[in-house]
């Protein structure tokens, strides 16, 4: 059974080709100066639809994560146990995600985190974290697939 994917629609779409493209991108707001995500026509603080789009650095902590020892449907069932983690971005922003390359029982509150990008399918690539300092290891590993 496939894992369900993203499906990328008008505000979005720019945000996942960059992702396929091993960038994380996010939305600043030209009038009020904040980051924000997920992509959206107008900002959340300020009302303003005035943006750009901005290399995210990719580094962050991790400010929240639960370890999922029954998948949540069949499609995730070979990956048990497995991380699914909020990580704040360095740029004030906090996405979900999983944490990858680190045994879920090694996973810390603050521990510094970095992007790593998994091709899911030949459209759609998903962006991970992973312990800071471990990218190159886990993109090997992920290019293997």
């Amino acid at each position: 059974m496939p894992k369900p994917l993203p499906q990328p629609d008008a505000e979005s779409r720019e945000f996942w080709e960059d992702v396929k493209a091993r960038r994380l991108m996010l939305q600043r707001c030209r009038a009020c100066g904040r980051f924000r995500f997920y992509p959206r026509a107008v900002c959340p603080h300020c009302l303003s639809g005035d943006f750009e789009r901005v290399t995210a650095s990719g580094k962050g902590s991790l400010y929240s994560f639960t370890v999922c020892h029954r998948p949540a449907a069949e499609a995730f069932a070979a990956d048990v146990p497995y991380v699914v983690a909020l990580v704040d971005l360095d740029e004030g922003v906090r996405l979900m995600s999983n944490l990858i390359g680190c045994p879920p029982g090694q996973a810390r509150v603050g521990m510094h985190v970095e992007v790593v990008f998994e091709d899911a399918s030949p459209d759609i690539t998903l962006y991970k974290f992973t312990p800071a300092g471990s990218s190159s290891s886990v993109e090997g590993l992920l290019m293997m697939r």
